[in-house]
């Protein structure tokens, strides 16, 4: 049981969380490329700009002596990602909308989202320097300890508050995204737009309202996945640019310009990633008793070491293009 207890932990906890964070990311990158046909690189800036606003407003509660019953970077949460709405808007009034009136092909977006990506890391790095943050320097972070003696379980089950919420915002709004796409006439009107754009234009649907909604909802998820990331661990400048490349992975296993599949790709990657990492020997060593001499399990036995993590996602990927290219919600080809 404690073998069990320390594979929840490990695993299922951490990859939840995880996985989370990733769907989060790839949901806004496959509406942008559902409506507007690019790959959107610097999604990953707006995650980390959505958590460093969500980071400024905490620092103000926290300066005005305000305390709240949950960890302020949720309090803040809601505003956080209104702001990050607005800066979403912005980018692409700034620097997409141009290019789009030009008549510019997706590879030219593409690159130019690589130059917003850079530009806008480092604004970060000058107002911030290239140092830690923690949403947690004037408040402490509660962890859940469940002590499991009672079945048997040297370990307890451990699970921060921050985590907890993780899971709980994210079911919420994917509920709510759900509701949006498939019960509102604008969310409808988004869909049919990711299906032929031509159709939808010629059909009266107004597509720049449209395209307006995608960004907001891609910079408010992207925040939220941002903030919640920046709980987890600890807010720097390249929070989630080292995350990128798998929250892409994510939205091309599940299906590029599919929501759903973006839910799922991020659960998947995130599983994956922890169970390729998770210590095996931890679970089953109790065969040790039972298996001769030569046959021991060595002290640490993972599919890939934890610097390597980020393969996982790589061989997914690769393995989906190959197999199954539109992913697992059959999106646009990749």
């Amino acid at each position: 049981m404690t073998e069990l207890v320390f594979f929840t932990n490990q695993v299922i906890i951490s990859g939840l969380v995880l996985g989370c964070i990733y769907a989060l990311g790839a949901i806004g990158i496959t509406l942008i490329f559902g409506i507007l046909r690019f790959a959107h690189f610097a999604h990953s800036e707006l995650m980390t700009g959505g958590a460093f606003i969500a980071f400024l407003l905490a620092s103000l509660f926290a300066a005005w002596g305000i305390v709240t019953p949950i960890p302020t970077g949720f309090v803040v949460l809601p505003i956080a990602m209104v702001l990050a709405a607005i800066l979403a808007l912005g980018i692409d009034k700034g620097f997409y909308a141009p290019l789009r009136k030009r008549g510019a092909k997706p590879v030219t977006l593409l690159i130019a989202s690589i130059g917003v990506t850079l530009m806008i890391q480092g604004l970060i790095r000058l107002f911030f320097g290239a140092g830690s943050y923690s949403f947690f320097e004037t408040e402490a972070k509660e962890v859940f300890r469940f002590d499991l003696t009672g079945i048997g379980s040297t370990r307890p089950l451990v699970i921060t508050e921050p985590q907890v919420l993780m899971i709980l915002v994210t079911f919420v709004s994917v509920l709510a995204l759900h509701f949006f796409l498939t019960r509102s006439r604008l969310g409808k009107a988004m869909r049919a737009m990711a299906d032929n754009a031509d159709l939808a234009q010629v059909s009266g649907i107004n597509t720049a309202l449209v395209v307006r909604v995608t960004w907001i909802i891609a910079g408010a998820l992207g925040c939220m996945a941002g903030t919640m990331l920046a709980l987890d661990v600890t807010l720097k400048p390249d929070l989630a640019f080292n995350i990128i490349l798998p929250i892409f992975a994510a939205a091309i296993v599940g299906g590029l310009g599919q929501a759903y599949g973006a839910i799922a790709g991020g659960l998947l990657i995130g599983f994956a990633e922890t169970l390729a990492v998770f210590n095996w020997t931890m679970l089953l060593r109790p065969l040790n008793a039972i298996l001769p001499d030569w046959m021991q399990l060595p002290p640490t036995l993972a599919l890939v070491p934890t610097e390597y993590k980020l393969t996982v996602a790589f061989v997914i990927l690769v393995v989906t293009l190959l197999v199954r290219p539109t992913g697992i919600f059959k999106g646009a080809s990749s």
